[in-house]
C-alpha cells in the first residue's frame, strides 16, 4: 500500500483528499502544542531509541531510530484492505461491510470512536512526569514509546472524526486537545483516565490492566461493520502488544525482584531491604484490575446489545469459531449473581445485553495468564505467597456492584466490616509513600533501581546496557 510523507504520514491517500488533509494539517499544530504541554516533561529533546510505523506489512510497521519526540512521525494507518469483506454478526450479518458510516448509526459511531480516542491523550496525560524517576534507561525508553504510540493512535482515531463525521466529528477532535486528565472543570471522559499514574509499579499495573482492557476494547472494535473503524483498530492492536508487555513483564520484575531479595533474606523485613513487598503489589494489583472492570460498563447494557445488534461492536474475536459459532446471540442468558434486598441472588441476563461481560470474561482470562506466570517468580524462589486477581465485586464504582462492600474474594460485608479492613486491600497513603521513596532516577546505560529485576533481554536485539536514551544536556 503506497504511503505518502507529506506532513502527515499515511496510508489512507490524504493527497487525494485535500479536505480532510487540510483539516487534519490544522490539527496538527494543535495537537504539538499539546504534545509540548501534556507530553513527557523534561525529556523532549534527548535522542529515544524508537520504533515507528511506516507501513503496514510486516517489514515496515517498526523501524527502530533515535528519534526527538516532538519529531516522532505521527502517521494515520489502516489494516489492508479486505475485498468482499461482510459485516460478521448481529442483525445485519451477511450485509456488506459499510465504507461509509449508515445514518441510522451515526450517533452511536460517534460515541463509539469518541470515548475509546480520548483514552489515548488522558494516558499521555497521566504519565507525563514518570521519566524523572525511571528505574533504567529500557524502562525510560519504553515509557516514551508508549507514550508516542498512544499518539499516534490518537491521530487514528480523529482522522475517523475528520473523513466521516464532518463538522461534528473536527469539533470532537478539537476538544481530544481540549480536555485534561483529572481537570476538575474538563476532565477525561472515562473516570479511570483522571487518576494520576505517579510511581513505576501504577505504571506497570496501568499497562498491564487498563492497556489490556484497550486491546480487548480495540479487539472488539476490529470486528466492526464500519471498515474503517475495524481497519483502523487492526493496526493499533499491532502496536498494543508492546504496550502489555510492558505492563506484564514490568510487574513480573518486580516481582521477581522481591522473590529473589525475600529467598536471601527470609526473616529481614522487605522495607528494609528496598523492594516492594509483597502485600503492597497486591494490594496495587486490587486496585488497578478492580477499576480495569469498571472500565468494561454495565454487566447488563442496553448499549452493549444496541452495538452488537446492529453491527458496531462484536465480540473479541467474534470470527474465530473456536470462540463463536452463534454470531446472533439471540438465544441463551448469562447467569450472575447479585445483592438484591440485602442478599446475593442469581439473575439472567438476556445474552446480548450481556456483551461487556463475555468481553470481560476474555479479558479476565489473559489477566489470569499473566499472574500465573508471576507466580512462578515465587515459586521457584521457594516462597509460600501467591498474587491474585480480586473478585469482580470488589472495589467496583460501575455497573451492578458498584460501591458494595465486596472483600477481595468476594464476600459481601457489613458497610462496618468493609471500611475497617479497606487498608488491607488498597494501597494507604503510607503504602504509596513507601513505594515512591524507592522511584530514584537510574540513568546509566545497563543499571536497573534496586526494586526492579533486569528484564530477560534488550529491545530489538540491542544489549541490556545500549544507550536506549540519548541525553543532550548529559
Amino acid at each position: 500500500m503506497a504511503i505518502s510523507y507529506d506532513k502527515i504520514p499515511n496510508n489512507v491517500d490524504l493527497h487525494t483528499n485535500r479536505k480532510v488533509q487540510k483539516a487534519l494539517e490544522a490539527w496538527q499544530p494543535d495537537f504539538l502544542d499539546w504534545w509540548m504541554e501534556m507530553g513527557p516533561e523534561g525529556f523532549q529533546q534527548d535522542d529515544i531509541y524508537l520504533r515507528t510505523a511506516i507501513s503496514v506489512d510486516s517489514s515496515g510497521w517498526a523501524h527502530y531510530g533515535y528519534v526527538k519526540m516532538p519529531e516522532y512521525r505521527w502517521g494515520i494507518f489502516l489494516a489492508p484492505k479486505q475485498a468482499g469483506r461482510k459485516i460478521g454478526f448481529g442483525d445485519n450479518a451477511e450485509y456488506e461491510a459499510w465504507d461509509q458510516v449508515p445514518g441510522e448509526y451515526r450517533k452511536e459511531l460517534r460515541r463509539i470512536i469518541v470515548t475509546q480516542c480520548d483514552t489515548e491523550p488522558a494516558s499521555v496525560e497521566q504519565q507525563r512526569l514518570l521519566g524523572k524517576c525511571a528505574p533504567s534507561l529500557y524502562d525510560l525508553r519504553n515509557l516514551f514509546q508508549v507514550n508516542v504510540e498512544e499518539g499516534r493512535h490518537l491521530w487514528a482515531m480523529v482522522h475517523l472524526l475528520h473523513e466521516y463525521f464532518g463538522r461534528d466529528g473536527r469539533d470532537e477532535a478539537d476538544e481530544m486537545l481540549q480536555r485534561r486528565s483529572g481537570n476538575a472543570d474538563s476532565p477525561r471522559i472515562l473516570e479511570a483516565f483522571n487518576k494520576p499514574v505517579e510511581d513505576w509499579l501504577a505504571f506497570f499495573c496501568f499497562a498491564m490492566f487498563m492497556d489490556r482492557d484497550g486491546k480487548y476494547q480495540l479487539g472488539a472494535l476490529a470486528e466492526s461493520g464500519f471498515d474503517p473503524l475495524a481497519r483502523a483498530t487492526k493496526f493499533m492492536l499491532t502496536e498494543e502488544a508492546h504496550h502489555l508487555f510492558v505492563g506484564e513483564t514490568g510487574v513480573g520484575r518486580a516481582v521477581a525482584r522481591t522473590a529473589q531479595v525475600m529467598q536471601e533474606n527470609p526473616e529481614a523485613d522487605p522495607r528494609q531491604l528496598g523492594i516492594v513487598p509483597l502485600d503492597i503489589i497486591q494490594k496495587y494489583i486490587n486496585e488497578w484490575y478492580s477499576g480495569s472492570l469498571d472500565l468494561f460498563g454495565g454487566e447488563d447494557s442496553s448499549n452493549a446489545a444496541n452495538y452488537f445488534g446492529a453491527g458496531l461492536k462484536g465480540r473479541f474475536q467474534e470470527m474465530n469459531p473456536k470462540r463463536f459459532t452463534d454470531h446472533q446471540a439471540l438465544d441463551g442468558f448469562y447467569e450472575l449473581d447479585w445483592v438484591e434486598d440485602g442478599q446475593l441472588r442469581s439473575h439472567q441476563i438476556p445474552m446480548r445485553r450481556a456483551m461487556n461481560l463475555v468481553l470481560r470474561d476474555a479479558y479476565k482470562e489473559d489477566c489470569l495468564r499473566a499472574v500465573k506466570r508471576w507466580n512462578k517468580s515465587l515459586e521457584k524462589a521457594g516462597l509460600e505467597e501467591r498474587l491474585y486477581l480480586p473478585s469482580q465485586r470488589f472495589n467496583r464504582h460501575i455497573g451492578v456492584y458498584a460501591h458494595q462492600p465486596f472483600d477481595p474474594q468476594g464476600n459481601f460485608l457489613s458497610e462496618r466490616e468493609f471500611d475497617g479492613q479497606t487498608s488491607q486491600w488498597i494501597p494507604t497513603t503510607a503504602d504509596l509513600d513507601y513505594v515512591k521513596s524507592l522511584m530514584v532516577s537510574v540513568t546509566k546505560p545497563g543499571e536497573f533501581a534496586g526494586w526492579i529485576a533486569p528484564p530477560a533481554k534488550g529491545l530489538n536485539g540491542q544489549p541490556l546496557n545500549f544507550e536506549y536514551v540519548k541525553f543532550v544536556n548529559a
